[in-house]
This record gives C-alpha cells, structure tokens and sequence, in this order.
C-alpha cells in the first residue's frame, strides 16, 4: 500500500473541507466540542490557512484515490518548531496505517525533529499512534469541556 502527498492549494478548499467534515464528524457527536472541533469549521478557516506562507496541507494518498489530508505548519526558521494540525483519514480507511505512512512522509519533507502536535487524550488510540512513532508528551493539557482534554505531544 504506497501513501504519497500531494500539496494542496486554494482551489482544493472545497475538497478538503468536505472531506474534513466527513472524517471529524463522528467525534463532533461523541464529544460535542462544537467551538473547536474541526468537522464544525466553517470553509473560510481553510482558505486562510491555505493563504499563509508557512502552512502546507497535503492530500494523502492512497493510488490515486485522495483518502485523507494533513496540514503542516513549518516556519522554516530554526528553533520554531513545526505542526501538524490537522491530520485525518476519510472513516473508510481508518485503521489502515495511513496516518502514520503520512507522518513519516511529512518528516521526510519537513525534517524529522522540532515537531509538535496536540491531540483528543480520550482516544487512546490516536495517543498510541503517536507515542509509538516517537512523540512524548509534554505534560500539557487542555480542558476543552466535561467529555474532552487536548494532550500535547512533542518530537525533538
């Protein structure tokens, strides 16, 4: 199973927000963190950020079949670390190793240290993935409402 990115630009706004939509949907339900849940934004958050010098977001790839996209926040500067915010796979390919194919593709343009992310401390598997590819966390934590917590992760 080969996983490539391909840079998306403004006139993917519409494709990646659908999509978007799609893959967060299911825990704007289970947590209802309508403010910061990314399946709630609306598609103008998307054309900004694909507006910004140091924001790249990339379609993931399966083949030729777009199943996921990841955003990338690299300032380029030295001492700044870089995100990854958001990352998500379309529902009917979860569970494949598609997210994690992506992170090591996006460190292979990006560099593979000075990386931050933060991510849902409730889904355990997302904390699992992480860890195993070499982020730690730090320690931080944000209370988002009774149902959520943010836990931040670094790679260094």
């Amino acid at each position: 199973m080969e996983i490539k990115l391909l840079r998306a630009d403004i006139s993917d706004a519409k494709e990646l927000h659908a999509m978007q939509v799609e893959s967060f949907a299911e825990l704007l339900v289970k947590y209802q963190d309508y403010d910061t849940n990314p399946a709630n934004e609306d598609i103008s958050k998307i054309e900004s950020r694909l507006s910004q010098d140091d924001s790249y977001y990339y379609f993931i790839c399966l083949g030729q079949k777009k199943v996921g996209a990841v955003r990338v926040i690299d300032h380029k500067q030295a001492g700044k670390s870089k995100w990854i915010s958001p990352i998500f796979v379309l529902p009917q390919f979860c569970g494949k190793g598609i997210a994690q194919q992506a992170i090591h593709l996006c460190e292979r343009k990006h560099g593979k240290t000075g990386w931050e992310l933060a991510t849902i401390l409730q889904e355990e598997k997302n904390c699992y993935l992480y860890e195993k590819m070499g982020y730690v966390s730090t320690g931080r934590m944000k209370s988002i409402n009774e149902r959520l917590t943010l836990v931040y992760y670094e790679k260094t």
